[in-house]
């Protein structure tokens, strides 16, 4: 009875483990068809798995549109955010994770970053919306990449605090007894260290930034500073939905984020399997 039991097991899980791969990847390859599709057919109501005609218009379409300017406002915007959230948070990490303040304001400023994040979006957006007109950086990529620090430099810090918290104090004193200052002991000995959870924290902090939507809608107007999100929300009209272009679209935002999280999880790898030598 037992050895049957374990047969069993031993084909029902597989079978469950494919079932599951077909559910995830059954969207991505339903939005794949319908971007090579003809508008026609995508309107059809009897749906097809493959597509009839193979076409290229969606693609065509997005290319002639000028969509790529706003592919590349996304790429910078979330680029430039990360690294600006990336230092700023490691040396706040380091600060919080190695100096005492008195009343243990170190803490007091974690918990109050991470209230200032569980607040809806558009409680901040009216304030910072004032202060963003007031020093004139509305409608601009520059005023939307420090906006977007509300978002991803709490993610950050929390995340590298527990990173550099981590690390035993003694790699750094004996770099001070080499005779380092404390900027290269952080360059030299911590930086290095704790790369691994840099990379993982610019994961988190990409994904945030090349997803967000409300402040983008509030602070730019001009249509050749309009980041991928807010491009995509207008293929859904009032009367009409362009569905072949709006899965292509979709498709060409992925792209960076699946590269990226590709060349990532490689260099991952590596240190990981470097770190166990």
């Amino acid at each position: 009875m037992a050895s049957y039991v374990l047969k069993k097991r031993g084909v029902l899980f597989p079978l469950a483990l494919i079932a599951i791969l077909v559910l995830s990847l059954f969207p991505i390859y339903w939005i794949a068809t319908m971007s090579l599709k003809t508008p026609v057919e995508n309107i059809s109501r009897v749906p097809t798995l493959f597509p009839k005609v193979l076409s290229l218009e969606n693609y065509q379409a997005i290319l002639q549109g000028g969509y790529l300017r706003n592919l590349w406002n996304s790429v910078f915007v979330t680029s430039a955010s990360t690294l600006i959230s990336l230092v700023l948070a490691f040396l706040s990490a380091y600060a919080l994770s190695r100096y005492r303040f008195p009343l243990k304001l170190n803490y007091v400023f974690l918990v109050w970053i991470i209230v200032a994040k569980m607040l809806p979006p558009v409680v901040l957006a009216v304030p910072l919306y004032d202060m963003f007109a007031r020093m004139r950086l509305l409608n601009s990529l520059w005023g939307l990449i420090l906006v977007y620090q509300v978002y991803t430099l709490p993610y950050c810090i929390w995340m590298l605090f527990g990173f550099v918290k981590s690390l035993p104090l003694e790699y750094e004193e004996a770099a001070e007894l080499d005779g380092a200052s404390r900027l290269q002991t952080l360059g030299l000995v911590v930086f290095p260290l704790v790369r691994t959870g840099i990379v993982a924290t610019a994961i988190f902090a990409i994904i945030v930034a090349w997803d967000e939507f409300l402040f983008a809608l509030l602070f730019v107007r001009s249509p050749e500073l309009l980041t991928l999100p807010l491009v995509i929300a207008n293929f859904i009209g009032e009367y009409e939905t362009l569905w072949g272009q709006l899965m292509g679209i979709g498709i060409l935002a992925s792209v960076p984020v699946l590269l990226f999280s590709r060349v990532v999880y490689k260099r991952m790898t590596q240190a990981y399997a470097l770190g166990l030598k």
